[in-house]
């Protein structure tokens, strides 16, 4: 058995039914504790995020900002090439699953950084550290240190891999295909972006993400729903199709080689959770950096992580992938969504290849602060600086070396990152609910 076998065969299980229901049961789980709050609650939540732009409490970020931090980890090649992948394998109604994940992926984007916030450190720099593995050890109790370890481990190595190496990958091959620029040339200009961006630290990024997020969210739905408005006739059809599709097996369709509904589920539910990180445990590392009084204040802005991400960005990929006809094309991943937008829009394809650039390089900043303090949590402080040098190196190499294994490694540590945060999750959910109801009592 070669590596790559080996390695495709661990993900097979990591990525399989039973990590897929575990992380989808917690989710339901919760929201089952929780009484639906992330849903009746989802007014409160933006409305706390509008009035979050300034903190109130100890912190180094805005709530606001916390959000666009972790946006920018999250809204990525996901967004644009797992989507295209979900519905080319899974056939339409693996959007509908992809919905369902995010419903559930709320109420534990909640949770997480609901602990997140109450279990987070002041480190030796008067800086707020927090995530999984603060609250798997703060809160379980020193027994159960050495999965917050784990955690820690499988984060830091993870974020040079679908944080980094991956993401730079994707934005090298995106501008030479597209614009024609050598990938070392992009490698060197996004090296030095990112080294002076992480030269600020956590308020830089922040501040970084706060500007360029909302941009290349509005960019990115402005193209889409233009697309949309020229189909608009095929969108009642389309919606038919994807709730169709996903309690019954779609047919074969022209390059499509059809889809039981088990594999439409599967796919949908998977590259959901890719693009939304719900459950993976990454998100709560930046909101545990916000200026807030409160941990569930915070949570209220941080599920809507999971609603923007998936149902909102999420959805209009798959709309436009439908509406106009390219999903069943038997084309896949970038290049499908290339073809959706090219028969709608002139320079489809550059339009395509500048929100993917931008999404990546907005996940590689948000992923060096994930990595960062997982470092930190492993070696103290002084692993930082040496940290940001080899991201930053790390950045260049994976902008110009052809990568291969190195992404189906980077989906296996990805993956092992959500085992530690699901047990703490489930382990801690009393004090999420008890939290939740005290917070809410005094509303």
């Amino acid at each position: 058995m070669t590596l790559q076998s080996f390695i495709n065969a661990v993900n097979g299980f990591i990525w399989g039914p039973v990590m897929l229901a575990l992380i989808l049961g917690t989710g339901l789980y919760l929201m089952l504790g929780l009484r639906g709050l992330p849903i009746r609650k989802i007014g409160y939540g933006f409305r706390q995020l509008f009035l979050g732009r300034k903190g109130s409490g100890d912190g180094d970020i805005s709530p606001f900002n916390a959000l666009m931090t972790s946006l920018s980890a999250t809204v990525g090649t996901g967004n644009i090439v797992g989507v295209a992948t979900a519905v080319s394998i899974g056939g339409p109604g693996a959007l509908f699953w992809m919905w369902c994940t995010a419903l559930v992926g709320m109420a534990t984007k909640y949770g997480e950084a609901v602990l997140a916030v109450h279990y987070r450190e002041t480190d030796e720099r008067g800086r707020k550290v927090g995530g999984p593995m603060y609250y798997i050890r703060n809160g379980l109790g020193p027994k159960w240190a050495w999965l917050g370890l784990l955690f820690a481990l499988f984060g830091m190595l993870a974020g040079f891999g679908i944080g980094n190496t991956v993401q730079a990958n994707s934005v090298a091959d995106a501008l030479r295909t597209s614009f024609g620029v050598p990938e070392a040339v992009s490698g060197i200009l996004m090296a030095v972006l990112v080294g002076l961006v992480l030269l600020g630290g956590i308020r830089r990024i922040a501040n970084v993400a706060g500007k360029l997020v909302p941009f290349m969210a509005l960019l990115y739905l402005l193209v889409t729903l233009i697309i949309l408005a020229i189909n608009i006739t095929a969108i009642p059809e389309a919606l038919v199709l994807v709730v169709k599709s996903a309690i019954s097996p779609a047919a074969a369709s022209g390059g499509f080689a059809g889809a039981t509904i088990m594999l439409a589920l599967r796919m949908g539910v998977a590259r959901g959770i890719f693009s939304n990180e719900a459950g993976l445990g990454s998100a709560p590392i930046a909101h545990a950096a916000a200026e807030t009084d409160n941990p569930v204040r915070q949570g209220s802005i941080a599920m809507l992580g999971t609603f923007i991400d998936t149902l909102v960005i999420c959805s209009l990929t798959g709309l436009v992938l439908i509406t106009t006809g390219a999903w069943n094309s038997g084309e896949q991943g970038a290049a499908l969504t290339n073809l959706a937008f090219n028969s709608a829009l002139p320079y489809g394809d550059h339009i395509v290849s500048l929100c993917l650039a931008l999404f990546a390089f907005t996940t590689i900043l948000g992923w060096s602060y994930y990595g960062e303090r997982c470092a930190e949590y492993l070696f103290g402080v002084k692993v930082i600086m040496p940290f940001r040098v080899l991201w930053v190196l790390a950045v260049f190499m994976g902008a110009t070396l052809k990568l291969g294994l190195v992404w189906s490694i980077a989906d296996t540590l990805n993956g092992m990152m959500a085992i530690p945060n699901l047990i703490g999750l489930l382990l801690l959910s009393p004090v999420i609910f008890r939290l939740t109801k005290a917070y809410f009592e005094k509303e």
